[in-house]
């Protein structure tokens, strides 16, 4: 593969990893048995959020947990409840928005340990499975409903919601419709497209639709691109389970620099972080793996609901 520059390479670092009276090799889920051919799991790492506060919040999706971890690295049980946990961003200071892949849009209250539907059908329509989302500035949510779409079956839905509650499908064509992140101006939604091994880029038109959606990135090997983010000079940094790595992607979709993880190849979801917002954390799911990385450029600050409420 021929790149105009040739970017750098380095490996990341582990930051954390689950404490063992967490792991649960024993219990088998029937998430595991669709998506992890049936092997034992004893975690299933996603949905990093960064909480100014100097702690990281993570996912694990076969054991419906979310769990918070400290700034030395030690880690605490927040929630565990009947559900399926992925993606994951904050909603306020007191709550987190999750997709959870059985149940929908839920709502965490973080310190009481307490979870509550969001959102959980469309029309009374079940959704596929939803999977990531983020915010933009005015509090419109965007998510991906993925399900078990694919090449096979293109049919997975990328979602706006509107701080008044109005919800508009974007994109019901999609091969695997996963991370997604916006541009600095806000202007173009990028999505990860899993299956499809690559990245779409998808323009947002002043009247509220799309137009002229295109492949931004093309990826390759046994899983495509799962989890987004960007920074604050718009590069598109795109984590890569099976590959283990992250791609961080210029405006021409040209790796300019190239992140690898030292514990495992799943690497499944990311976000910035730290006091300056220049520390990529990322997870390495199937190792229940937390690293990081020094960037040179900031993330962006996370956008969060504004006027939403339960639907």
């Amino acid at each position: 593969m021929f790149y105009l520059t040739s970017p750098e390479v380095r490996e990341a670092a582990v930051f954390t990893r689950m404490p063992e009276k967490f792991r649960k090799p024993e219990v088998r889920t029937e998430w595991a048995r669709a998506n992890r051919g049936g092997q034992a799991t004893d975690s299933f790492l996603e949905g990093p959020v960064w909480d100014p506060k100097g702690f990281l919040f993570v996912t694990d999706i076969p054991h419906g947990r979310v769990f918070r971890i400290s700034p030395s690295g030690e880690w605490e049980l927040v929630v565990q409840y009947d559900g399926e946990p992925n993606g994951m961003k904050r909603f306020d200071d007191a709550h987190l928005l999750i997709t959870d892949y059985r149940n929908g849009l839920m709502l965490l209250d973080i310190e009481r340990g307490e979870v509550r539907p969001y959102l959980e059908r469309r029309n009374s329509e079940r959704f596929k499975g939803v999977n990531d989302l983020t915010f933009d500035s005015k509090g419109n949510l965007f998510f991906t409903d993925q399900g078990q779409s694919g090449l096979h079956d293109p049919t997975g839905r990328v979602y706006r919601l509107s701080p008044e509650g109005r919800l508009d499908m974007l994109l019901g064509n999609c091969p695997s419709p996963n991370g997604l992140v916006l541009s600095p101006d806000e202007n173009v939604l990028f999505v990860g497209m899993t299956r499809g091994n690559c990245v779409w880029r998808v323009p947002l038109q002043a009247d509220g639709s799309v137009s002229k959606v295109g492949q931004f990135f093309t990826s390759y090997g046994p899983s495509g691109p799962d989890g987004l983010t960007i920074d604050a000079d718009g590069r598109v940094l795109v984590a890569n389970p099976g590959l283990g790595r992250v791609w961080v992607l210029n405006h021409r979709a040209e790796p300019v620099e190239i992140l690898t993880s030292p514990a495992g190849a799943s690497l499944t979801n990311l976000c910035f972080g730290g006091a300056d917002m220049k520390t990529l954390y990322m997870t390495e799911s199937v190792s229940g793996t937390v690293l990081r990385a020094e960037m040179k450029i900031a993330g962006p600050l996370p956008q969060r609901a504004k006027q939403h409420d339960a639907h």
